[in-house]
């Protein structure tokens, strides 16, 4: 008779799983909970203290470490066998095992570092690792999710090599990540299980191999995403969604976004998500084309519409209308996608040859926001100046941002020095920069930047503040009559 030890915390469809498995001539061995379950569930069970027999100790922490079940789970040839006869020990099959929820006990911020201490799991992980050590003789599943894929092989006659070794592998994964999970609570160290996902077309060039990896265990906006129509997602793809995910969720409800290369080249809020589309799209149409957009909102038919008369390469909304679906439907390279807004809770990791750089995800709201020239900008032009500020925050630095109300109308990004990134952004917003405001990520060393802006025709500025030379920019402000506000904060992006 095979044999099947089955020890699991999380009993999702454990019950027909073990019915499979009995029909099929299995002896399931378990224990605790597990075993109170499919006995009361009519499945024949054989407790671990009968194989082993020995009682559960210490409130049932101890009660699978011991030389009959992992003698069993750890048995190979033949060559075992007298071995296993003179210490009374009979082979196992199957393990089915999953592991006490330690993340999701450090997530429930009442949890005493006993109760966290509790559910870091001690038997679960050792069967696991040597059931897929072993997995030549032995199946370990350590997912509700195998249970359908397993049961059908163990009816088919059993577990092929090749499912026992892919299985060895998510079990060996799966014990790393748990670990992982507990060094990140107990220490200041780090490791990241990183799950592949997909392998990708190329890198951000053709001569690139690139790989998709998700950590595992962590939340992820892109986990509650759907794809509704379009090609497979390239590297940049990937890396311009993001992007324009995160700004346009913190633009806020009915803002539009469109992206290229991570920075924004229109971004708009308004009253409806069309009209928002369109200030977008016209904050520099040339830039937009082949852009990735990000609504926050529903995408209808309407900015559906306008956006199929354009080249797009990602559509990423809240929502979608089935008659937006179907406008878009003859776009079909276009990717659409729905999906909910980003946290902002997590880490943000930037590698290094050798290493990882970690930090907090900048967000906005830790500073203090202060007037310092002699005009005060008005409750317009206040508005106005955090919408820039929020775009100027997710635009590469050096970064400048000129916004006419709740639009974009130029985006200086990544120059080297910031009177260039000035420069660059009334180009762009040509003579709309008459009457606009400006944003800067990080505060003007000098009056030049400032300057410049006040000549092109802008009327308010905000910037961090901070600089020694920060009197000489008051002095400018008021010399060209122009509002200058300080936040206490920058936003640098690199």
């Amino acid at each position: 008779m095979s044999r099947a030890l089955v020890s699991v915390y999380d009993k999702t469809g454990l019950v027909p799983f073990a019915k499979r498995l009995g029909a099929a001539g299995y002896e399931i061995v378990s224990s605790g909970g597990t075993a109170a379950i499919l006995e009361d569930a009519g499945v024949e069970v054989t407790r671990v203290s009968d194989v082993t027999e020995a009682p559960e100790i210490l409130s049932g922490r101890v009660k699978t470490l011991h030389p009959r079940i992992h003698g069993g789970i750890l048995a190979r040839g033949a060559a075992d066998d007298a071995e296993l006869a003179a210490n009374n020990i009979k082979r196992f099959d199957l393990v089915v095992c999953n592991l006490y929820p330690f993340r999701e006990t450090v997530a429930d911020v009442a949890a005493s570092d006993v109760e966290i201490i509790e559910k870091i799991d001690i038997g679960g992980p050792a069967m696991v690792r040597a059931a897929a050590k072993n997995y030549a003789h032995v199946g370990v599943v350590v997912s509700p999710d195998q249970y359908e894929e397993v049961g059908n092989a163990v009816e088919s006659g059993g577990l092929p090599e090749s499912l026992r070794r892919r299985l060895a592998a998510e079990a060996f994964f799966h014990t790393a990540s748990y670990d992982a999970a507990i060094v990140g609570w107990i220490s200041e160290n780090r490791i990241l299980p990183l799950r592949r996902i997909a392998g990708l077309r190329y890198g951000e060039n053709p001569h690139q191999e690139a790989v998709l990896f998700q950590e595992d265990g962590v939340g992820s906006w892109w986990s509650g995403a759907i794809q509704h129509q379009g090609k497979e997602m390239s590297f940049n793809n990937y890396a311009d969604t993001e992007a324009v995910w995160r700004l346009t969720a913190d633009l806020g409800e009915n803002s539009v976004v469109v992206v290229k290369h991570t920075n924004a080249a229109g971004a708009a809020r308004a009253a409806t998500v069309k009209e928002a589309f369109d200030l977008a799209w016209a904050g520099d149409s040339l830039a937009a084309f082949g852009g990735v957009i990000g609504i926050n909102g529903t995408l209808d038919r309407a900015t559906a519409e306008a956006i199929a008369e354009r080249f797009v390469e990602v559509v990423i909304a809240i929502d979608i209308d089935d008659d937006a679906l179907g406008v878009l439907a003859a776009k079909a390279n276009a990717r659409v996608f729905t999906a909910p807004i980003p946290s902002t809770g997590d880490a943000d990791y930037r590698r290094i040859d050798g290493g990882l750089l970690a930090q907090d995800r900048d967000v906005e709201g830790s500073g203090e926001w202060k007037v310092v020239s002699d005009r005060v900008p008005s409750d317009a032009e206040m508005m106005s100046l955090r919408f820039a500020w929020t775009v100027a925050g997710h635009t590469k630095s050096n970064a400048v941002v000129l916004a006419v109300g709740e639009q974009a109308v130029g985006v200086g990004a990544g120059d080297q020095s910031r009177v260039g990134a000035a420069e660059r952004a009334v180009v762009k917003a040509a003579e709309r920069s008459k009457g606009a405001v400006a944003a800067s990520d990080a505060f003007f060393p000098f009056r030049d930047g400032l300057d410049t802006l006040a000549t092109a025709g802008v009327v308010a500025i905000v910037e961090p503040g901070g600089s020694r030379n920060d009197q000489e920019l008051v002095d400018a402000a008021n010399e060209h009559g122009i509002s200058l506000v300080f936040t206490g904060e920058r936003h640098f992006r690199h």
